[in-house]
């Protein structure tokens, strides 16, 4: 009765989770395997995988649940094209064949997929569907440490679902109130990710990125024009400007009108404007979340929040309702995308279809140990598949290693980190990250330039010891998941001259800020990940070593990965990154590697290897 496999696909981000009597036991997204971001295909490597780490085969699985509702999903294409006929029409016949050759027949093709791993077996009895947005809300309620609390999901669209309120208590979620498609804060957000050139799904977090070094010029034209908000945070959209239920782009030519111009080119120069827009919607986005918060704590009382849903990776709304206080704690699915669909699928069915009681941890600790979720490999197989690859290594104990890779660090170096179990969801938590010394005023472009291959505006993230949090950045609260923004301490700033507070845009990068100038963004924040000895015991005790070289408790953390593609998840993706970049040194289980002793034949031309996302 208690092994539940849950499955998110088709869309984007495809991923399994595998939870056995409430434990969860594993969950990874397919990207990982497939190394295609944002996979949107059935996640067969993500099932084997959850299925190997649990000791088990296919057929011993109780239940296998999918994380929405496909027929109420076709019920949203075909009302949607009858209300906006004969408009909608290119776009329906688009979607149409795909429907009725795919996504109508799920079930179907679910359960043939379900055969290619398991063989024949009773997969129909075994199927369950849940709707989207209770996925979300149980992956963000059910692994919280809250008995009780107020549970906010919002997102692009589920089946109807675009923002949606539920209590959860003990074993039970309660839907409060919903706002339904085509009035969606997550398509309002992915409509301007679209007109400012990034790719919709993707590069959100690029515009959240590019917003402090705008102004929100257009910030009241999209709230007199675009979106009606009410005191309570609802909020209507009006469609004339939008073009996602009736054509086959997110924007149309009566938005661009209004904003002055098209749709920026993928990889055209970004300018002043491109930035202003990014902070004007920025700023809309952070006020709807605020008002959506604060009356919903009003009606309900709630102290505690619950956060899932793609707009819940926002971090800078999210460090904005944490900042309010209006609530005493706030908890984050890690993977709040479609991705934790999956595990909130699976988690539904224990806690509400079977009715399983639910006991918090008594540490209040949450139950994601960490994210830490998805593959680990051996010491004996690490050295065994980077001897393969043609790796030169040496062996060192883990106190070596540690200081080693610390001193490195300490140096100026840029480490590859590639440690134990990999994280579930679209955060490097420093078990596959790049990390780097915070304190150089140089890092942030050389890393994005030489190392990622992406954008130089682009923000890296300070990893820092919890119990040294509060004396560089204003926030004392745990922050795991790298989900909080939050300003860097006043006496941590560096003053900025007149003439360096006089730049714009992108001029302003080169300008040290802090004392930790390549994890502090333009407007003095940081996207914060407390690091913890209980669930990452070494990346816990590099930072102290590190912190005891050189009195910084903080390392810059960014994903091991390039620019488009999916985050490392093999020893061996690990080593191409490495010998495709300008990384100094790798750390792979007790494996060091070092950059002048690797067989300069092996490098590789990678900068143009993944697709640009």
């Amino acid at each position: 009765m208690g092994r539940i496999l849950g499955i998110s696909a088709f869309y984007h981000d495809s991923a399994a989770a595998l939870v056995a009597d409430g434990a969860i036991v594993a969950a990874a997204q397919e990207e990982r395997f497939t190394r295609r971001k944002h996979d949107p295909r059935f996640p067969a490597n993500a099932i084997r995988y959850c299925l190997e780490e649990a000791g088990l085969a296919l057929g011993e699985i109780d239940h296998i649940v999918f994380y929405e509702k496909p027929f109420l999903k076709f019920e949203r294409l075909l009302e949607t094209y009858l209300a906006f006929a004969p408009r909608g029409f290119r776009s329906f016949r688009t979607a149409l064949p795909v429907w009725l050759s795919e996504k109508l027949f799920q079930k179907r093709l679910l359960i043939d997929e379900l055969a290619a791993i398991g063989g024949k077996g009773e997969w129909d009895a075994k199927l369950l569907f849940t709707e989207h947005h209770q996925s979300h809300a149980a992956s963000a309620f059910f692994p919280s440490p809250f008995d009780e609390a107020l549970v906010l999901t919002m997102d692009g669209v589920g089946e109807w679902a675009t923002t949606s309120a539920c209590i959860g208590r003990g074993n039970t979620l309660e839907v409060l109130k919903e706002l339904h498609f085509p009035h969606s804060l997550g398509l309002l957000y992915s409509a301007f990710t679209y007109y400012t050139g990034f790719k919709v799904n993707s590069g959100e977090y690029k515009v959240m990125g590019l917003a402090p070094y705008g102004e929100p010029r257009y910030a009241d034209l999209i709230m007199d024009r675009i979106v009606d908000v009410k005191p309570d945070g609802s909020f209507r959209l009006d469609q004339q400007y939008f073009d996602y239920c009736t054509g086959l782009t997110m924007t149309n030519d009566r938005f661009h009108d209004l904003f002055g111009g098209p749709p920026r080119m993928p990889e055209e120069l970004l300018t002043q404007r491109h930035m202003d827009l990014a902070a004007s919607i920025q700023a809309v986005t952070d006020e709807i979340v605020l008002r959506l918060t604060r009356s919903l704590a009003a009606e309900t009382g709630q102290r505690k929040l619950c956060l899932a849903g793609g707009v819940a990776l926002n971090c800078v709304a999210n460090g904005k309702v944490a900042r309010e206080g209006i609530f005493d704690d706030i908890w984050i699915q890690p993977a709040a995308g479609d991705a934790g669909g999956a595990l909130g699928a699976a988690l539904a069915v224990w806690y509400q279809y079977l009715g399983q009681p639910r006991i918090t941890s008594p540490n209040r600790r949450d139950a994601m140990e960490g994210a830490y979720l998805g593959p680990a490999f051996p010491q004996a197989e690490i050295e065994r598949r980077l001897a393969d690859a043609g790796a030169v290594f040496t062996v060192l104990d883990e106190t070596g290693l540690v200081e080693t890779c610390a001193r490195m660090l300490a140096a100026g170096q840029a480490l590859g980190w590639h440690q134990g179990r990999m994280e579930f969801g679209p955060r490097a938590l420093g078990a596959r990250s790049i990390l780097a010394d915070p304190r150089s005023p140089a890092m942030q472009k050389q890393l994005n330039l030489k190392v990622k291959f992406r954008e130089s505006f682009r923000p890296f993230a300070p990893a820092v010891l919890r119990e040294d949090l509060a004396e560089w950045f204003e926030l004392d609260a745990d922050s795991p998941y790298m989900l909080l923004v939050s300003p860097v301490r006043e006496d941590r700033r560096r003053a900025m001259t007149t003439a360096e507070r006089a730049l714009f845009g992108i001029d302003k990068l080169n300008v040290p800020r802090s004392d930790v100038p390549a994890v502090t963004h333009v407007d003095y924040s940081a996207r914060i990940q407390t690091v913890h000895a209980e669930t990452n015991p070494l990346f816990h005790a590099l930072i102290s070593r590190f912190k005891s070289l050189t009195g910084c408790p903080i390392l810059v953390n960014t994903s091991f990965n390039v620019r488009g593609e999916p985050i490392v998840c093999t020893p061996e993706d690990a080593f191409r990154c490495f010998m495709g970049t300008e990384i100094d040194a790798l750390a792979v289980g007790r494996c060091l590697l070092r950059r002048e002793e690797q067989n300069p034949a092996l490098r590789l031309d990678y900068k143009d290897r993944f697709e640009l996302d």
